[in-house]
């Protein structure tokens, strides 16, 4: 019996031995198209060259070095490369290690901000429902995950949610993208007017909506517009990026198609491609010299913060993808996989949205099309659909809880940037399939 405290205590995983690519062979020679990257991470595939080689060389030139004594060259060469790749306004970078780490860290950056301002009346944090920001309790507190939060509710700070730019649960029929973007957009101004002008530190929201609703971008001018009610009112706009950023979307970062940058971004995931646990911070120039005129610090840090190792493979990961140039591979075989899917889900009642940018791209499960009606969550659809799914070969994302934190399942796909339009079609085959036998006929 396995030693590991697993997710679930009562599933047996299989053990994975063998990754190159897009595939993944276990101990009983199964093999696994890895369309979803884990959890949107290994976006260069498994066992790429030239990682393995970033990953020896500082190997045998400094693995570990303690932030407080040293900065190192693997770690600046890194925090340059990303504020030279960065949305307007972006001057530092901090290097962390895992995307609900960073999240704790911009929450820390937003208070100490107004606090440095002379303005520390400023507590609250406004976020979207069925947003995602990570597991730890401020990260938590957050999201708007119901399904995690329940447990924990009494012991999360206070936080204040609004709802997501959500088109295909919200938008009304006789609405424009135009209307309904400025009317999602309302809901943050409004609260802001609820809580009291002078007292909402920042607005967390994710570039494009990852795990939680199943890949949801936004509509028309809706982050322009939420651009202008955080500068109107003093409140830090922080644009996370975990899930969608680093290329995942067709752009290295999702919020460049929206024409606006944040006070303060957070990446992780396809940052390191999962070769090294890393996630990153990047802060504006107003919000670094604050600091730097205030305390002359930001009060925080970590043990493995800026690590060289995590630091060397998440340089390489950018390197690899402007080289390659995969963002462009990133958008061909997006716009190939999302034709492919509508084809094949065309005459399904099943299957009532398919969205996403780039090679970051959910399905929405319903019982009907036309009526948009999920299914009953006792069935345990997402669990279903991903248990096939591996019996086929084929790693997909689910999740459950789509609309409300109960109610709609969804699949998330994302598969590495390296796709080949072949392996385009193997994937639409094989989710085909899997619809078809855990919902038969669909």
């Amino acid at each position: 019996m396995s030693q590991i405290l697993h997710r679930s205590l009562t599933t047996r995983l299989p053990v994975a031995v063998e990754a190159e690519g897009i595939r993944v062979r276990d101990s009983s020679g199964n093999t696994y198209i890895d369309a979803c990257g884990g959890a949107a991470v290994s976006c260069l595939g498994h066992g790429h060259p030239r990682l393995r080689e970033a990953l020896l060389a500082q190997l045998d030139t400094i693995a570990y070095m303690h932030t407080g004594f040293f900065t190192t060259e693997a770690a600046e060469a890194l925090a340059s490369r990303l504020i030279g790749d960065a949305p307007s306004g972006m001057s530092h970078a901090m290097v962390l290690n895992g995307g609900s780490e960073a999240v704790e860290a911009t929450l820390k950056m937003a208070r100490q901000y107004h606090v440095e301002r002379g303005e520390p009346q400023r507590r609250h944090i406004i976020a979207r429902r069925q947003s995602y920001h990570g597991n730890t309790l401020g990260a938590l507190a957050t999201g708007g995950n119901e399904g995690r939060r329940r447990m924990h509710t009494p012991i999360l700070i206070e936080t204040h949610h609004i709802d997501p730019c959500f088109a295909y649960r919200y938008q009304r029929a006789d609405e424009s993208d135009a209307d309904y973007a400025a009317r999602a957009a309302q809901q943050l101004e409004d609260k802001i007017l609820e809580l009291g002008t002078d007292s909402v530190m920042a607005f967390a929201a994710e570039t494009v909506v990852g795990a939680t609703a199943g890949v949801v971008p936004p509509v028309g001018d809706y982050f322009r517009r939420v651009r202008e009610i955080c500068d109107r009112y003093g409140v830090l706009l922080i644009m996370d990026e975990i899930m969608c950023g680093m290329g995942r979307t067709g752009t290295l970062h999702a919020c460049e198609q929206e024409g606006v940058a944040g006070d303060i971004q957070v990446m992780a995931k396809g940052l390191g491609a999962g070769y090294q646990p890393v996630s990153a911070v990047l802060v504006s120039q107003k919000v670094h010299d604050t600091f730097l005129h205030g305390s002359g610090a930001f009060v925080h840090g970590h043990t493995y913060m800026g690590h060289p190792m995590a630091a060397a493979a998440a340089l390489a990961v950018q390197e690899v993808i402007a080289e390659d140039n995969l963002l462009e591979n990133v958008r061909l075989r997006g716009a190939e996989m999302m034709a492919a899917l509508q084809s094949r889900f065309a005459g399904s009642r099943y299957i009532g949205d398919i969205r996403g940018r780039g090679l970051f791209i959910g399905l929405e499960l319903v019982q009907d099309r036309d009526s948009k009606v999920p299914f009953d969550p006792e069935m345990g659809l997402a669990s279903r659909l991903k248990a096939r799914a591996m019996d086929n070969g084929l790693m997909i994302y689910p999740g459950s809880g789509t609309i409300d934190g109960k109610s709609g399942d969804h699949i998330l796909l994302a598969p590495p940037y390296i796709l080949t339009a072949a392996e385009v079609g193997e994937i639409v085959g094989r989710l085909g399939d899997t619809v078809d036998q855990v919902l038969a006929g669909g």
